[in-house]
């Protein structure tokens, strides 16, 4: 087979590399337009996985590497705000790099050992018809971000490109660094702020990064890049020793700064093309993972195409499909710490220990027990200060799980929250032994916060027939009797979440079909205006104002009842496409009234309500909004930024915590899956607005609620289906972290105690192997 890389980076020359040896008969040619000298990075970083990877593939190549390569195991974060330095330093991380020039050297001698032939000097005719090109079996694209063949044939491959916010220039320095470094610096100009790590023995890599403010404020796009390094030597001469910054992309007319592209490809070949690395798709600089992406597409790329089982169709559909997952991974990790670097003034208030913690845990790569097993003395002291700060005065360190939290006079014992879950359980509204034991249970299971299901506020608010509701007073004495329990023995407290279900509403319960119209019995349904939830959904009518008034009376009316039934919190449902939710969002709100258009008229209705029920609700408890912060519809729905908004509206109303869910506003929605894939709203939200969140979505390990708590992403962590499931989540929780005061009754105390030695053996035994 007669294959053309045309692309002499790593990807290309690894490519050459593992298909000679599956089949040293190939004829590979690598096609190069630049000399086999040049490079236009500096080092590259690799993890100890990647380097196995090569040593199974080439243990010559990887052998020369291993010998080459440097390693660094500290994270050090410096922050100088102009006036003085604070430095924090976390050990265990495991960093291994080489110079990009000294990898391609190794890469390219090793591909002509095995009969490569590599032909430098050459610029290709993105055509696979052309005279430079038409020979060949296969044509390998593996000619970088800037592929000519991703360009040239956009609409084939499918390609997505997202260009991110922030400038960063790619130099070098002569001083060495005993760790990676993270420097951020104040200036009159604004933050800017260096990425820099040691490649080679008397080498870095130090790139520059900012954003586009600070980056018009310098003036760095009319630099050269002569210019741009002594400015940035300026900058950061504190930490470089004497020595210059160096740039090696004078093939670039003016300046070197970029804004990096996130590139996306849906389709991986096309005819005879077939791309390979950056030219498919790219990953921040920020993870350091471009470079193991393309080495690890190249060794797939030639098992696939040495594999005669299948036909070669079959065998690069497979390779994309294999690789794409694994670039989706990275590409979400890439994205979160993108994101981290675009919002850098969110977090640069944090103590100096929280913004470490925020920095190390950004891509969600790193969790809080990796740190633990990187650093745990690190780790120990930042456990120490962040219950310190909760105002916890303990001589060891606590999880930050377990940490007390107050709004106004509510004090909660730990930061765990059973989230607000339909059972779909009440009849006429009633709430009855089931809910005594369903709430029951969680309070004596170590939950500091015990949400009700959304409670309507009048029998035509209901979902379905099974929902629980506190229209009236014999609902509010049941209440009663549950929040007595849940708040005396079961050590929790307890919050009223209410809400109308508007266009929702007159459904059957969960179980017997989401989202479906009674088959009878029926109730008329009202909502900001005729919108249908869905084709099968009855049109509700579009409110009048004397509705209004009813409604909003009703809410009041409810509210009272939960003060009088003895809820330390009220949460308004301001969410998921339930009848507020429906004012807010301009998917379902089409209103030209005063209550219709721009986002001060939506939320005029919801604010109104808000306000009433705050002027009868006790000074001393606190109150509570839940939003959709995403309509995921892009545009044409609530946004990230309205959120804030949103959330700012609320707040300046009396709103001591804000609920951050997402979505369930319109059947159109195209919801971003994954782990704690809301708590990047809450994060938004708290950290913009200095406000008080509660996370929501998809967060279902220990792991995950301390990750959320000690990055500053939220103040408390509600689950939901883990509680369903498991009423004692927050016992179980203390037992796996050896916590040392768990909120266990003392009735189950003999049994908690079993299940801590139980675990603690298992984990010595695992340690055993």
């Amino acid at each position: 087979m007669r294959i053309a890389c045309v692309g002499g980076g790593p990807a290309g020359l690894y490519f050459a590399i593992a298909m000679k040896l599956k089949n040293p008969a190939h004829e590979i040619v690598v096609l190069e337009r630049n000399q086999p000298d040049d490079t236009f990075g500096w080092g590259v970083v690799f993890s100890d996985q990647t380097m196995e990877n090569l040593k199974a593939v080439d243990p010559v190549s990887a052998q020369t590497m291993i010998d080459e390569l440097a390693h660094w195991d500290d994270v050090e974060v410096e922050v100088n705000d102009g006036e003085t330095t604070t430095k924090i330093g976390s050990g265990g991380h495991g960093f291994i790099g080489i110079g990009r020039k000294r990898l391609l050297n190794i890469l390219q001698e090793r591909a002509a050992e095995l009969g490569a032939e590599l032909r430098y000097g050459v610029e290709v005719d993105p055509d696979p018809e052309s005279d430079q090109l038409k020979d060949f079996d296969l044509i390998i694209a593996s000619d970088g971000l800037n592929s000519r063949f991703r360009k040239k044939y956009a609409d084939e491959f499918a390609v997505d490109i997202d260009v991110k916010r922030n400038h960063f220039v790619w130099l070098g320095t002569h001083q060495t660094f005993d760790a990676f470094k993270f420097l951020f610096r104040k200036t009159e100009h604004g933050w800017i702020w260096a990425h820099a790590y040691q490649f080679a023995p008397d080498l870095s890599t130090f790139i520059v990064e900012c954003d586009p403010e600070t980056y018009e404020s310098f003036g760095f796009a009319n630099m050269s890049q002569e210019e741009t390094c002594r400015t940035a030597e300026e900058i950061f001469g504190q930490w470089l020793g004497g020595h210059e910054l160096m740039t090696n992309s004078k093939h670039i007319r003016g300046s070197a700064w970029i804004n990096f592209p996130r590139v996306i490809c849906n389709t991986w070949h096309h005819r005879n093309i077939i791309l390979l690395g950056d030219a498919a798709h790219t990953a921040h600089f920020s993870i350091g993972s471009g470079t193991k992406l393309a080495l690890e597409d190249a060794i797939k790329l030639a098992e696939v195409l040495s594999d005669n089982t299948h036909s070669l169709e079959d065998g690069l559909v497979n390779y994309r499909e294999e690789r794409q997952l694994e670039v989706l991974k990275l590409q979400s990790a890439a994205r979160n710490s993108t994101e981290w670097f675009e919002t850098l003034d969110r977090y640069l208030p944090f103590h100096p220990m929280q913004f470490t913690y925020s920095l190390l845990t950004r891509s969600q790569r790193v969790s809080h027990e990796n740190l633990r097993l990187r650093d745990p003395a690190w780790l120990d002291k930042l456990e120490r200060w962040f219950a310190e700060d909760a105002g916890l005065k303990t001589e060891v360190a606590t999880p930050p799980m377990f940490t007390p939290f107050r709004l106004r006079g509510m004090e909660l014992r730990n930061r765990i929250v059973v989230s607000p879950m339909a059972t779909y359980s009440a009849v006429d509204g009633m709430p009855n032994d089931f809910h005594m034991v369903h709430y029951g249970a969680r309070a004596l299971g170590g939950a500091a916060l015990v949400y009700t299901e959304m409670t309507c506020v009048s029998p035509t608010a209901r979902i379905t027939p099974g929902c629980t509701g506190i229209w009236n007073d014999e609902q509010a004495a049941e209440w009663a009797n549950i929040v007595r329990f849940v708040q005396g023995q079961g050590g929790a407290q307890m919050c009223m979440q209410l809400g109308h279900s508007g266009s929702k509403g007159s459904t059957r319960i969960g179980w017997e079909g989401m989202d479906e119209p009674l088959a009878d019995g029926n109730w008329p349904l009202i909502a900001a205006s005729d919108v249908a939830w869905s084709g099968g959904n009855a049109t509700p009518r579009p409110m009048t104002r004397a509705d209004m008034d009813e409604v909003r009376d009703q809410f009041v009316a409810a509210t009272e009842r939960a003060h009088k039934a003895g809820f330390a919190m009220v949460e308004l449902h301001c969410a998921h496409g339930y009848l507020l939710s429906g004012f807010i969002s301009p998917t379902q709100n089409k209103r030209s009234d005063e209550y219709g258009g721009s986002l001060e008229n939506r939320l005029r209705y919801p604010l109104e309500i808000f306000r009433a029920m705050r002027a009868v609700w006790p000074i001393d408890k606190p109150m509570s909004v839940r939003i959709s912060a995403h309509d995921w519809v892009g545009e044409n729905g609530v946004t990230p930024a309205e959120a804030v908004e949103i959330s700012r509206a609320f707040i300046l109303a009396g709103v001591d915590l804000v609920d951050v869910s997402t979505g369930q506003v319109t059947k159109d929605q195209k919801p971003v899956y994954g782990r704690m894939y809301q708590t990047p709203f809450s994060d938004l939200i708290r950290n913009e607005l200095k406000c008080a969140t509660m996370a929501v979505g998809n967060i279902f390990e220990v792991d995950h609620v301390n990750s959320i708590l000690a990055a500053g992403r939220a103040d408390l962590c509600a689950l939901a289906r883990p509680h369903l499931i498991d009423p004692q989540w927050t016992l179980r929780a203390a037992a796996e972290q050896r916590f040392a005061a768990p909120p266990v009754p003392p009735q189950y105390d003999g049994g908690y105690r079993q299940l801590a030695t139980n675990l603690e053996r298992a984990a010595q035994m695992a340690k055993l192997g």
